[in-house]
């Protein structure tokens, strides 16, 4: 797709370089909450290829709220920007705001949030695949049997689709459950609320489980160190979880973290792929058929575990 996409802009590059020499690209970015590594490398991978082309960008942080999150769309909808990418946000909730984009002409593209019926498309992985990639390597690694603790968010609809395909790939194995549940709240004390949660459901459960499933990569990193300070080896038992990065790669290849696995999501290609897509569209004109046909841009995501964590180290 990112050679497809490379290629629409190969094309149109003399148009696209006049264009922005005339008038500079103004272009407005809202990640739901930077303080999650994830949405930062969206926004901050948005924010280096638009002002790699010389276009202007407004880098917006809601902080988790919704409040803020309407009011910062709301400014950029006022400030009459050409252009907005959000990351991770809720489409649902902000219709008015995205609404009074698409009436003012603004194109939005999302990322990692779900589609409108008043946005262009959403770029992101498929969540049903990457649920059932997890699920399915955890279920392995525990030969199909034994007890579980799950880590599970609701307020975010690729997490909650990540457990409901858990539940499916669990229902069909039935050797296999669930010892106890820990579900996030939405707050900003995430952290906070993970840690108090799975310390209570692993005092509980010690000595119980086999596995330990996480909806993504944040919870994942709490829950190793608490692990960790109980005095658990790597192959005491099997953490999986979702997204991928640095910091999860790092944990995968040290002998003394419990991270077994994740699912790496390209988040940098994800916001990439954004930038490359307004400009074929927004910049050039071009129709929004001519970079997907439906409300979905998918991109792939990649299982990361001991055996192949070395090519993503840098």
């Amino acid at each position: 797709m990112k050679k497809y996409l490379a290629g629409l802009l190969a094309g149109a590059a003399l148009s696209v370089a006049t264009a922005t020499s005339a008038l500079a690209f103004d272009l407005g970015v809202v990640a739901f909450q930077m303080s999650a590594e994830t949405h930062a490398r969206v926004a901050n991978a948005v924010e280096a290829a638009a002002k790699a082309r010389g276009w202007s960008v407004t880098v917006l942080n809601s902080s988790g709220t919704m409040p803020t999150h309407l009011e910062q769309l709301e400014t950029l909808v006022q400030k009459g920007v050409d252009g907005i990418v959000v990351a991770m946000g809720k489409p649902v909730e902000a219709d008015a705001q995205l609404a009074a984009a698409k009436a003012k002409g603004i194109p939005v593209i999302t990322v990692m949030s779900g589609t409108s019926p008043h946005t262009l498309f959403d770029i992101q992985v498929n969540e049903y695949k990457v649920g059932a990639e997890a699920a399915l390597y955890l279920l392995g690694q525990l030969s199909y049997e034994g007890a579980i603790l799950t880590q599970r968010f609701e307020g975010n609809v690729g997490t909650r689709i990540r457990g409901k395909v858990l539940d499916v790939v669990l229902s069909e194995n039935t050797a296999v459950t669930i010892a106890g549940t820990h579900t996030m709240a939405r707050t900003k004390s995430w952290r906070d609320d993970v840690r108090n949660g799975m310390q209570a459901l692993l005092l509980q459960n010690q000595g119980k489980i086999k596995g330990i499933w996480a909806s993504f990569d944040g919870q994942a990193f709490i829950i190793d160190d608490l692990l960790q300070a109980q005095g658990m080896k790597k192959g005491d038992l099997t953490l999986v979880s979702i997204d991928g990065g640095p910091e999860a790669y790092r944990r995968i290849a040290d002998p003394a973290s419990l991270l077994s696995a994740t699912v790496s999501i390209p988040f940098e290609e994800l916001g990439n792929a954004a930038v490359d897509a307004m400009q074929v569209i927004a910049v050039s004109g071009k129709p929004k058929a001519s970079v997907v046909a439906g409300p979905y841009l998918f991109m792939d995501a990649v299982l990361v575990d001991a055996n192949n964590v070395k090519s993503f180290l840098k």
